[in-house]
């Protein structure tokens, strides 16, 4: 393995977080039932999904627990999870703020869209700052499919940044919709930021099985029908994660192929709103993000997540040969 990073330290991590994962589900489900922290679905949605109110969320709880405890095993022999952990529990931690207000106290408001923005960028400039101080990585980008090519926008690199962490915090928010999507696409995104890790020497490899192995947990009760949903708490760690895996590799431009159901996602609501407001009520979609147009449509949430699923792959091992082409 390169720079002497031996197998077990991509398997191991992979399976302690699965287990950690597996069992925190076990306790934490009963807990958030007990308190109330249940989900509300909206009556204009698809019709199958009213069946999921009262289904627990905050099951994201669950995922950066096995994140955060495998993570910081391994932080004392690679020192390069520790941003990973920084922008994925950081993101986190907003959601979770987030998802508390809304269920378990009932503010159905919860955080404000600026409070978010706010929180969001302070974390992500704190993982910058982080970054080029300790690891000294640019937040340069490698252009994909052109060896040896980098994108360096000087003093633009801070707000690309801030962009391109907001837009994929976005799409996997968005993309949380259907019972198991979110964490079968994002394992797919995992696997290829992990196989790029661990081809060129990187020590963050073992927090990409981590969460891999964090979200094949948290899928044991999240596959439909779900008995939990993940909420911010897991939609936002999992796009601080992707964007930490990405920067700390230099690939954030890979994160519009190998990522393309987030951006997908993000560009449906984007059109549907836009489209709603210039034709005074139409819609382009039937619903939006675009995983419920294909429901409303007649796929199913398990045909969904298979053929999101498959794209992501196909994808990622894509935007592989784009790492030497």
């Amino acid at each position: 393995m390169p720079n002497g990073m031996k197998f077990a330290d991509e398997v191991l991590p992979l399976i302690l977080a699965f287990a950690i994962s597996a069992v925190t589900g076990h306790f934490l489900i009963p807990f958030l039932r007990r308190i109330g922290a249940k989900q509300t679905e909206r009556d204009d949605g698809p019709k199958s999904h009213l069946e999921k109110t009262g289904t627990p969320n905050m099951g994201g709880i669950m995922i950066l627990a096995a994140v955060v405890a495998v993570g910081i095993i391994y932080s004392f022999r690679y020192p390069e999870i520790v941003p990973v952990l920084i922008l994925t529990v950081g993101f986190g931690m907003v959601g979770f703020v987030d998802d508390f207000i809304k269920v378990v106290l009932k503010r159905s408001m919860g955080l404000r869209a600026w409070q978010k923005m706010l929180l969001q960028i302070v974390i992500a400039l704190i993982f910058a700052a982080y970054i080029g101080t300790f690891h000294h990585i640019p937040l340069s980008m490698k252009l994909p499919f052109a060896a040896g090519c980098y994108a360096d926008f000087g003093i633009f690199n801070i707000p690309v940044f801030l962009f391109i962490a907001v837009a994929t915090v976005n799409g996997t928010n968005f993309t949380d919709g259907v019972d198991g999507l979110a964490s079968s696409v994002t394992i797919a995104t995992a696997l290829f930021f992990t196989a790029a890790a661990v081809l060129s020497g990187s020590g963050i490899a073992p927090a990409g099985a981590a969460m891999i192995g964090a979200l094949l947990g948290f899928l044991v009760f999240n596959c439909h029908p779900a008995r939990v949903f993940m909420g911010d708490t897991g939609s936002l760690a999992l796009g601080g994660f992707v964007t930490a895996m990405a920067y700390m590799l230099q690939l954030p431009l890979f994160i519009p192929i190998v990522g393309f159901i987030y951006m997908l996602e993000v560009i449906s609501v984007i059109i549907q709103v836009l489209y709603f407001r210039s034709t005074h009520g139409k819609r382009f979609f039937r619903m939006a993000p675009i995983h419920h147009h294909f429901e409303l449509g007649g796929w199913s949430e398990t045909k969904v997540v298979a053929i999101f699923t498959i794209i992501t792959v196909l994808l990622g091992c894509f935007s592989l040969l784009g790492l030497w082409y």
